[in-house]
């Protein structure tokens, strides 16, 4: 039985205690938000807002917004247990000294209303030892039949192609795996990601599926991102995609 925390209760971190929810193997004893959550009835996993009221646990999984990441491993009150965090983008460095670090990604889009297979979703790993290495395989067999194993390099060109594939939809499908195959990664990793997005069209327009850092107006993952592209042709059609995004979402731009 793997004893798990999840700090940070959005789409990712609700998603992930479903997938967990549906092993006996895994125990989700736990699950930390900054500010309380209306859970459902008969909801039964202890819940807190305390970051200092933790309990003990195998692995604690940090999925909240990329910017606040390497400050909630900071203060983390324990040493040497195993924190991970679930962001594409975010390197494995920005975790705090203090514990055994890792990632633990799943390459999928996530909204609160569209439920998704986990079985099919590549779950991207990363730790700085072979032990905590097999110990994130292990948590991510148990819920996907697809685990990787993606250093942070590789897991940014990754993030990168999939905010084209998932954000800008069907046109830009031929970047996305022209930036894979640059970087040596393979394009079947993106295919779970193209299928939920289509299967999301079903239920919801694409005005309200619109998911990415341009609507969120994520400023530091997109300027990651441009520096990525530096030299790229591929650079200038990004700003202009994000522009304007950020225009139609939120009134502005980079």
């Amino acid at each position: 039985m793997i004893k798990a925390i999840i700090l940070g209760f959005g789409n990712v971190g609700q998603h992930l205690y479903h997938a967990f929810s549906k092993t006996s193997k895994i125990d989700v004893i736990q699950i930390y938000n900054r500010s309380q959550i209306n859970f459902s009835e008969g909801f039964q996993t202890n819940f807190t807002t305390e970051i200092t009221q933790l309990k003990e646990a195998d692995i604690y999984i940090i999925a909240v917004p990329d910017d606040t990441i390497k400050v909630l491993s900071e203060t983390l009150s324990f040493k040497n247990k195993l924190v991970v965090h679930t962001s594409g983008s975010v390197p494995i460095s920005y975790l705090s000294d203090n514990n055994k670090k890792g990632v633990f990604y799943p390459l999928q889009t996530f909204s609160k209303n569209a439920e998704v297979d986990f079985k099919t979703i590549p779950i991207c790993i990363e730790a700085n030892n072979k032990e905590d290495l097999e110990s994130l395989k292990q948590l991510g067999l148990l819920i996907s039949e697809n685990v990787q194993e993606i250093n942070s390099k590789e897991r940014e060109q990754l993030h990168l192609s999939a905010v084209f594939v998932n954000n800008f939809v069907n046109y830009l499908y031929q970047v996305g795996s022209d930036l894979l195959m640059d970087n040596s990664l393979s394009f079947d990793l993106l295919k779970p990601l193209i299928i939920e997005t289509a299967k999301k069209l079903e239920s919801l327009n694409p005005e309200n599926s619109q998911t990415g850092p341009a609507k969120r107006n994520d400023l530091k993952t997109i300027e990651n991102h441009l520096h990525l592209l530096e030299g790229s042709p591929y650079k200038e059609l990004y700003h202009k995609l994000t522009i304007s995004i950020q225009e139609k979402y939120n009134g502005k731009k980079l």
